[in-house]
């Protein structure tokens, strides 16, 4: 069965966009959940899957992330981008990330991904060869607290889901940990080591 193209968005769904902030903290979800819910707050809203074709706006959408996540250099960020777009459509083309895109009268708002990860067997699943990582979570300023964060987190939950994924990790800001701790994701002990990049 293959996910919805294009959806109105529901009334059930609960959320508050994501604004975020220079904390962060990686989190981990396991389907052993319940859901929150509440209403959203306008009518001319919809969410579609996204394609290949939406590599450029996804990748513009992952720029303005960590713009406000951290103070980050603007060559920085501008090579982050331009080297995000070939590798999302790539990525989207090989079946390796599902995205969503919230669009208001046909401008695109919003918008979150799933990537599916060759991950060996866990005791959080002893059975299971995937995982999924939940990124480019996203909404522009001016539509956030609207529900719409919450809306494109639920489709890449309901991904998961769909594809038998118990495990799916992400790293969130300090405003944004409100929304993931509603669908039962939580702290864990996970450490990085980051090489230093070339002078």
């Amino acid at each position: 069965m293959e996910a919805s193209r294009d959806s109105r968005i529901d009334f059930t769904g609960l959320g508050y966009g994501v604004g975020l902030c220079r904390t962060a903290q990686n989190f981990v979800y396991t389907h052993e959940t319940t859901h929150c819910r509440a209403p959203l707050y306008w009518l001319d809203m919809e969410i579609r899957t996204a394609e290949a074709t939406d590599a450029a706006l996804i990748s513009a959408h992952r720029r303005a992330m960590f713009a406000e996540i951290h103070t980050l250099d603007e060559s920085l960020l501008s090579a982050l981008e331009r080297r995000s777009v070939p590798w999302t459509e790539r990525m989207i083309r090989g079946g390796k990330y599902y995205g969503w895109i919230a669009t208001n009268a046909g401008r695109s708002v919003a918008s979150a991904g799933l990537l599916i990860l060759d991950w060996p067997p866990h005791p959080f699943d002893p059975e299971g060869e995937l995982r999924g990582y939940l990124l480019n979570v996203y909404v522009e300023p001016e539509y956030r607290k609207r529900g719409l964060a919450h809306q494109l987190v639920e489709r890449c939950m309901a991904e998961a889901r769909r594809r038998g994924i118990r495990v799916v990790t992400l790293h969130s800001s300090q405003a944004g940990r409100p929304i993931y701790e509603r669908f039962g994701f939580h702290a864990t002990n996970e450490m990085m080591h980051t090489e230093p990049g070339e002078s």
